[in-house]
């Protein structure tokens, strides 16, 4: 049976981002932490080691695979930071179309440092992806 890796934990958020090499990665960390927390409503939790999530929801796909997760989030990592965003968006590309400077794959958003994007952009795609995930999973999210 499948064992989901990456779960919420109770390791703190705060030591987390003090144990970010980068001195601008912290930084980061620490404005994307505000930006998340003021934007979603939701109280950072880590998932695994190294992800800072908020809210979180079940998913179960046609396959039978399911799992929790958040319903977005951020990783300060060593090349790039990671933003987490909900799957399966197909109106995110729009947003992102002003987002400023990153890369993006199908769940994750890329950037080098906060400085290179459109806060307010950010602010609405955190708001998009929680509503596209309430939607998707309206009897699956976590109370707030």
């Amino acid at each position: 049976m499948y064992e989901q890796k990456t779960k919420e934990t109770d390791a703190d958020v705060l030591e987390f981002i003090e144990s970010v090499d980068s001195p601008k990665k912290r930084e980061d960390a620490y404005r994307l932490l505000k930006i998340f927390e003021q934007t979603s409503g939701y109280e950072a939790k880590m998932w695994g080691d190294s992800i800072i999530g908020f809210g979180s929801y079940h998913y179960r796909y046609a396959t039978g695979h399911e799992g929790d997760a958040p319903l977005v989030g951020f990783s300060p990592r060593k090349a790039k930071i990671s933003l987490y965003f909900a799957t399966g968006d197909e109106d995110r590309q729009a947003l992102l179309d002003d987002f400023g400077k990153h890369t993006s794959g199908k769940a994750c958003v890329y950037i080098n440092k906060v400085d290179d994007i459109d806060v307010d952009v950010l602010n609405k795609l955190i708001t998009r992806s929680i509503h596209f995930l309430q939607d998707l999973y309206p009897q699956n999210l976590e109370n707030r």
